[in-house]
């Protein structure tokens, strides 16, 4: 089973306007033309679909999106309208794929750039985590971890702590998919007290923007400008033996 990650797109209604460092439209177009030559049996774009938080910009995305030869899922980011991306196309909050399950996770918070989960977000995980114990991969846009770069850190994922507490109670997620942070990112994340020997790790990873990259390790927001636009490819299996396993690699356009 082959999982695409696209994200941050940031589109315009104006298809000519530009970002800092290119054309929006035109890197989304790029992308997911590279994207459709992977093969994908699902992808998910994991948020700030839009830039001027536009109408028109979703009914943009969602005719190129239709292009896509796979079922497709998206979840807003903090610059994201999520009416504007329901009447779009409705948003869903599980897929099923046999012996895994994707969880995509709303962490916006309304008018602000951090995220946060909240306390009914939280137990409607709890309760989606208790029953069912498949291999699961959650997508959220606010990175769950601290990527390095102090300015992208103070804006991520506000209350974590109660999130990888919850997590720790449930083995079985296995992948983190987040976007936001406009660069590609892995960590095994290991659950628990971190003392025991072969205590369960979650695999987190970041992703390229679909526009404009961030500088890795900057103080302050910086462009990396000798970057370029890319996707995650996440390969999924599972097997009565060997267990659910899987493979992540970034692919980045010319």
């Amino acid at each position: 089973m082959r999982v695409v990650q696209i994200t941050d797109a940031h589109l315009y209604a104006d298809i000519e306007a530009r970002s800092r460092a290119g054309i929006p439209w035109r890197q989304f177009q790029q992308v997911l033309n590279a994207v459709v030559a992977e093969k994908p049996d699902i992808v998910l774009f994991t948020g700030d679909i839009s830039q001027d938080e536009s109408a028109a910009s979703y009914a943009l995305a969602m005719q190129a999106l239709e292009q896509l030869p796979c079922p497709w899922y998206w979840l807003p980011g903090n610059h994201d309208q999520p009416e504007f991306m329901a009447a779009e196309r409705p948003m869903v909050e599980q897929v099923d794929l046999d012996s895994w399950r994707i969880l995509l996770l709303n962490t916006q918070v309304e008018g602000k750039p951090h995220g946060e989960l909240g306390s009914e977000r939280l137990a409607k995980l709890a309760e989606q985590l208790e029953n069912d114990d498949r291999p699961t991969l959650i997508a959220m846009h606010h990175p769950p971890v601290d990527v390095g770069a102090v300015w992208m850190d103070a804006i991520g994922l506000q209350d974590r702590d109660a999130f990888w507490q919850l997590l720790s109670k449930h083995p079985h997620v296995k992948i983190i998919l987040f976007g936001h942070a406009h660069q590609a990112y892995a960590e095994h994340h290991i659950l628990g007290t971190g003392r025991g020997i072969g205590e369960a790790t979650i695999d987190v990873y970041g992703c390229p923007a679909m526009a404009d990259q961030f500088l890795p390790g900057a103080e302050q927001f910086a462009i990396d400008e000798a970057s370029r636009p890319g996707y995650r490819v996440i390969d999924l299996a599972y097997s009565d033996v060997q267990g659910s396993e899987w493979q992540s690699w970034i692919e980045r356009i010319d």
